[in-house]
């Protein structure tokens, strides 16, 4: 007998099918993580199914809804919410996944993967990462993004952390680099902060190379970081719907602050 709500993972979508392989395999790596739980997929746009069809499929049953999101923008603030009401699903929303220190380590795997000695404090000093998002609109979720990248700057002893972006305004990833290499960095990497293949990753990747980055990081992806964030950001919207009950058993026990509370302490700590 299923005792916790479904976790309704809320994709964007994309038409670059890399996108929805990316999505499932990290549906699969949740699963891994949290065998028996019920893990359900709905897209905003592009991909399908999308979330009228998938509230329909869900009959009422319990249910938590997780943004697929790294910063509390447009899409979190207005899209999510609006479409779930179109659907006629009253559903709780958990909180996006960012900013969270989960967030750092999957980075560090990311850029690890690649080719950088993450690991060693001589080789964080000597290097200089370029987090590039793709950008908002909403001043609020830039900042955000600057306030993680300087905590991983402080944290982790890096020669230096800027941030670029794929859209919007800002820095795009050629001044970043210049910015990094004016402040004497002896090597440059690029880190996107994005969760899935797509155009801007491409984007990125294209202008990293151009700019003659030293080394280039996979995105986010199925990380099993990302996993383990999804779980906990459902984990305590179950329990707040339900009174502390169903889904407490996903929450980690490490110490890490989930929400709007992780806002507040990686803000804190980059100031």
């Amino acid at each position: 007998m299923r005792t916790s709500p479904t976790l309704l993972l809320i994709a964007h979508g994309s038409r670059d099918p890399r996108h929805a392989a990316t999505v499932e395999a990290l549906v699969r790596e949740v699963r891994a993580q949290r065998p028996g739980l019920d893990v359900a997929t709905a897209y905003l746009d592009h991909c399908a199914p999308r979330i009228p069809q998938v509230v329909r499929r869900l009959a009422g049953e319990p249910a938590v809804a997780v943004p697929l999101l790294l910063n509390r923008a447009f899409h979190a603030k207005h899209d999510i919410p609006a479409a779930l009401r179109s659907a006629g699903a009253g559903l709780p929303v958990a909180d996006v996944l960012g900013p969270d220190p989960l967030l750092l380590t999957a980075l560090e795997r990311r850029l690890a993967e690649a080719g950088l000695a993450t690991a060693s404090p001589a080789t964080r000093a000597r290097t200089g990462v370029v987090l590039a998002a793709a950008g908002s609109s909403d001043p609020a979720a830039d900042a955000a993004t600057r306030a993680l990248a300087a905590a991983w700057q402080r944290r982790r002893g890096w020669g230096a952390v800027t941030v670029a972006y794929a859209s919007a305004g800002g820095p795009q990833v050629p001044e970043a680099l210049a910015e990094l290499r004016a402040a004497g960095v002896r090597r440059t990497a690029v880190a996107p902060y994005l969760l899935a293949p797509g155009l801007l990753p491409d984007r990125i990747a294209d202008a990293a190379e151009a700019a003659g980055a030293d080394l280039l990081a996979p995105v986010l992806g199925a990380a099993p970081e990302i996993a383990r964030l999804l779980l906990r950001r459902y984990a305590v919207a179950a329990a707040t719907a339900t009174g502390g009950a169903d889904g407490a058993d996903g929450a980690d026990a490490d110490g890490a602050i989930p929400g709007a509370a992780a806002r507040r302490q990686v803000a804190s700590s980059a100031a």
